[in-house]
């Protein structure tokens, strides 16, 4: 995400791309939302039109495509109930916007026009924005699983006659257990997408690789897109940022690094796309300040998007006793459990599975019946592999 709201100025437009550019990104993804796009029925919006011309434009001219993000049903297509639809004013997104469109067919046209004007200048078109989100932002009714189908469905071939080389991405997913996934495969969306969507901002790898796990088992082998994931460095000012827990700065910067790192060899995951570039009042994702100021992260990512194909930081394991047990405490890089085991008299006397806390650091008191002499302990997280494995005895 570049931080862009739909129609910024010109020349915030130009210092984002030039922000963009200068993190050597290749790809920035920015909404276009059809309920402002095309307020009235086969009529594009002029002034909205040279807004994204403009954008697509200046991103090409430094070499950076847009991911775009179409979603936002207009007032004239919404199936929202009425209370909304007469509140609802054409040009701009609101309730009735989450709504699904009486006629996918509609949006379909939408996105093809798109996609023929815009062509290779896009890295891909993702349709709609998470439509298991329980908020309700983005996607609202009954049956979402289907009615997300029908969009997807109209979507995809739409865009290919409009440009057969165009990236279509479905799915747009924030939850990581599978189940809108598996919906949606009953809802008959196979074929229709080049690649999956998803937003994971929890335990990013380990919900990868279970949504990966989901595909293979419906027999899907398209490539995940993580088209949103990020940290916030609201710490110690607040405890919790738009559901997620606040690190510092130094923990943001450190945790894009290993992300980018943990999946630069992983050939099922297409483009990571992290969330944010600049922050702003409410929320401090950004790799920038509300100000412009580089933050730790803008350094990190600029290093892991030239190079990314460094180790990640490795796993630590210390002990230490305490009251007559032992302390296992350390470290280890950010977005997937790690398993402890505990060695003594000849075989496995404990094991469990822990998550680290949002500092990256953990600390766990071994069961007393385990003693304080004679134990080894092993720790690896899943992502990296017992390869990986850090022990200590005492």
């Amino acid at each position: 995400m570049t931080g862009l709201s739909f129609g910024s100025s010109q020349a915030r437009v130009n210092q984002a791309v030039a922000w963009a550019h200068s993190v050597d990104a290749h790809v920035i993804r920015v909404e276009f939302p059809w309920s402002v796009l095309e307020p009235r029925r086969g009529q594009i919006d002029p002034g909205a039109l040279a807004y994204t011309d403009y954008l697509v434009n200046r991103a090409a001219a430094a070499h950076i495509k847009v991911l775009v993000l179409a979603m936002g049903t207009p007032c004239w297509a919404s199936s929202a109930p009425r209370s909304l639809l007469r509140k609802c004013k054409p040009g701009q997104h609101d309730g009735a916007s989450a709504w699904t469109p009486r006629e996918p067919a509609a949006f379909g046209s939408f996105v093809a026009f798109l996609a023929a004007r815009y062509s290779s200048k896009l890295a891909a078109i993702e349709v709609w924005n998470e439509p298991d989100q329980a908020n309700e932002d983005y996607l609202a009714g009954p049956n979402k699983a289907q009615h997300y189908a029908e969009i997807l469905r109209a979507a995809y071939p739409a865009i290919k006659r409009a440009d057969p080389h165009m990236k279509v991405l479905g799915g747009s997913l924030v939850g990581s257990n599978g189940a809108f996934l598996k919906a949606l495969y009953a809802a008959g969306i196979k074929g229709y997408y080049d690649g999956l969507s998803v937003h994971f901002y929890n335990l990013v790898l380990a919900s990868l690789r279970y949504t990966h796990e989901v595909q293979l088992q419906n027999g899907d082998t398209t490539p995940l897109w993580l088209n949103e994931f990020g940290w916030s460095s609201c710490w110690p000012r607040q405890r919790i940022q738009q559901e997620q827990a606040c690190v510092t700065p130094q923990v943001q910067a450190a945790n894009l690094a290993n992300t980018y790192r943990s999946l630069a060899r992983t050939r099922w995951v297409a483009a990571e796309v992290m969330y944010g570039l600049q922050g702003s009042r409410r929320e401090d994702f950004g790799v920038l300040s509300q100000t412009g100021i580089h933050k730790p992260a803008f350094a990190a990512l600029h290093s892991v998007l030239v190079s990314p194909f460094g180790a990640p930081t490795q796993v630590t394991v210390r002990l230490s006793r305490r009251s007559g047990r032992v302390l296992a405490s350390g470290s280890g890089p950010v977005g997937d459990y790690l398993q402890i085991e505990a060695l003594g008299n000849g075989g496995i006397r404990y094991r469990a599975l822990f998550t680290l806390n949002r500092f990256n650091s953990y600390s766990i008191a071994l069961p007393e019946a385990l003693g304080a002499h004679g134990l080894k302990v092993s720790v690896f997280q899943y992502w990296m592999g017992t390869a990986k494995t850090a022990t200590a005895g005492i």
